[in-house]
This record gives C-alpha cells, structure tokens and sequence, in this order.
C-alpha cells in the first residue's frame, strides 16, 4: 500500500510537469509570435519607372524616374538604420522590366516589397495620396504606410485601394505600391521638387514600414478573398474597374471619376501589362 508521503510527491511531481507543459506550450507560442513579427527581414524596394520611361503621362514637366529614384534613395539608409537588409531594383537611371522587378522581389521569401511611384492626370487639379495592394496580407501594410505618408504630408488622402497592377499581382510576398502625390498638380509638383519634402516622404513611408502590424501567412486564398482590413483608411476595391469600364459608363462619368481614371489609364499603360 502506497504511504501517504509517496503519494503527496506524485502528485507535487504531476503539478511541476503539468506547469512545464503549460510553459513550453508558452514559450513556443510567443516564439511563433515574434518569429511572424520579426520574419521579414528584407525590403526590397521599387523605384519606378526608369531609363526610356519617364513615367507620368505625355507633356508632364516633372519627371517621376527620377523623384522616385531620390525618394527610395533616401529611404534605404534608414530602413538599413532599422537593422533591414535592402535591395533596390534600381540605384540608378535604368530601365527594368516589370517581370525583372517581380522576380527581384520574389527571390527574398523573406522580404516585403514596395513600389514607389507618384501620381500624374491630366486635370491638374487631382491631388492626394493613395497606396495599393492586392494579396490580402499585404493589406496591414498598405494600410500602415498609407497611414504615416498622409498623416506627414500636407496632401490628400485618397485612401488605400485594392488593384491588380503587375508588380503587385505578381509577387509571392507582401507588395504595396504608393503614390507619393500628383506631379502634374503644381502644388503638389513644387513639394515633389524639394529635397526637404522627399526626405519626409522617406522618412514617412519608412515609419509606416516599421510600424506595420503582424503580417498574415500566405494562403491558397489570399488573393481571392474580399475580406481585407485596411483599418481606419478609406478602401477602395478597384480589382475590377478594367471590366466595368464599359463605353456607355465612360460617357455617364462625373468629374470625379474623370479624376481617377486619369489616374487608373496611367496605370493601366505601365503597371497592368
């Protein structure tokens, strides 16, 4: 027969292991954690544009290779300040194409990608600032970056908007693309022109970069689902506008919607092939 003694330290033996238990289950959930907190740990960044591709749209004075390409310049010694490693898919005045871009970004599984660009219409009163995604995990961190430009820019906010651009489509890691404001809106434009504004613009975007959310694991439906969250920012689901844009549509638009769609043609022409 088991003594009273003998049975007390079983069960004391049974309490410590059941708490050892409890602990590693602990431990190994906020290593989860923080291992998808802290997994991307490459940014490879976008300049658009480049080379033969002036961007913007035909007669645009202010040519948007290059604010790009001065923004994400600015912008890569302060995520590298971060601890990131960053790789840009241009450092200078060159031609890239689009797919080159995508595959830059897809050979870092453990990168975010983000696209610089700024905006052009051909009614130079549209102004604001807009970012893109198109994968569901990449929302928390359009949302993020849209949240810190708008929030330090004297601009717009024309919100976060979903849309199948290439470069967005195509990656196989988070991607957003983020227009900095309109070149052809003269306000806007004499911003884009001074060092001190595109400084700024890095120092926003890379704000927004660091104080993104936890970004959500890949599925065989994130680009498929409708549910995204962009927080408290404006959305817009345009993956569809190309399918909508019928002719008896275009002659009912009212200016408002000449104002994004003069937008969206420039897009269409450079990012949607």
């Amino acid at each position: 027969m088991r003594s009273r003694a003998a049975t007390d330290d079983l069960f004391i033996m049974r309490a410590r292991f059941r708490r050892y238990v409890a602990c590693c289950f602990a431990a190994t959930a906020l290593a989860a954690a923080a291992s998808a907190q802290t997994r991307y740990t490459t940014i490879v960044l976008d300049p658009g544009h480049g080379g033969f591709d002036r961007g913007g749209i035909p007669g645009q004075r202010v040519p948007e290779k290059m604010m790009t390409l001065d923004v994400s310049l600015r912008l890569k010694p302060l995520l590298e300040k971060a601890g990131y490693k960053v790789v840009l898919t241009r450092n200078t005045d060159v031609f890239v194409p689009l797919g080159t871009r995508v595959a830059m970004a897809n050979s870092y599984p453990n990168a975010i990608f983000v696209c610089i660009h700024f905006n052009s219409a051909t009614r130079s009163g549209a102004n604001g600032i807009e970012t893109y995604f198109y994968s569901t995990e990449s929302a928390p961190l359009a949302a993020s970056i849209h949240s810190a430009v708008v929030g330090g820019a004297p601009s717009e906010n024309r919100g976060v908007r979903r849309r199948g651009y290439f470069v967005l489509r195509k990656t196989i890691v988070p991607a957003v693309l983020v227009e900095c404001g309109f070149l052809t809106n003269p306000t806007e434009a004499q911003y884009a022109q001074t060092s001190t504004y595109r400084q700024q613009l890095a120092q926003e975007i890379a704000r927004g970069i660091l104080n993104r959310p936890a970004l959500a694991a890949r599925t065989t439906y994130t680009n498929r689902s409708s549910r995204v969250d962009v927080g408290l920012q404006p959305f817009l689901d345009q993956r569809f506008v190309r399918e909508s844009g019928t002719k008896h549509h275009r002659r009912h638009k009212t200016s408002t919607n000449k104002k994004s769609s003069s937008t969206e043609k420039k897009k269409v022409s450079s990012e949607e092939q």
